[in-house]
């Protein structure tokens, strides 16, 4: 992503996978959300079509011992629910995988919430393995 309104015409995708950002996300506030996200490495990317964006994804791309090396992080991956099973998710999980590989990283990872079994179903189609469990403390 690089203009704002670029940025901001993901919000109503992204609002669908994460909650947190309310049911009237301020377009403001995701915009500045993202662009210090950006200042941390974050990149945004979304597929489109002639009606607008079909999917969106955030990732990070770092160095990290327990990943092996050079590694890209997908911190988000959603498509439209109304615009599911059409292919948009597969393609831009290609383009995550292909931009891993042009940026020199061993391996794609990413988080899925425990009840995302539709999620889960796709990551395994797509050749994804699990290969952890994620713990977290609320702080």
């Amino acid at each position: 992503m690089q203009s704002d309104a670029e940025v901001q015409a993901c919000l109503p995708i992204m609002a669908q996978l994460r909650a947190q950002l309310g049911p009237q996300p301020a377009p403001a506030d995701w915009l500045a959300r993202v662009r210090g996200m950006e200042r941390e490495g974050y990149r945004l990317v979304a597929a489109r079509d002639a009606a607008g964006v079909v999917a969106v994804a955030g990732y990070r791309v770092f160095d990290c011992i327990a990943r092996g090396g050079r590694s890209m992080y997908v911190d988000d991956l959603v498509t439209d629910e109304t615009r599911r099973s059409r292919g948009a998710g597969k393609a831009l999980l290609g383009w995550l995988i292909e931009r891993a590989r042009s940026q020199g990283c061993h391996s794609l990872s990413l988080d899925s919430g425990v009840k995302r079994h539709a999620a889960h179903r796709f990551y395994m189609r797509e050749r994804m393995n699990i290969v952890a469990h994620h713990f977290r403390i609320e702080l």
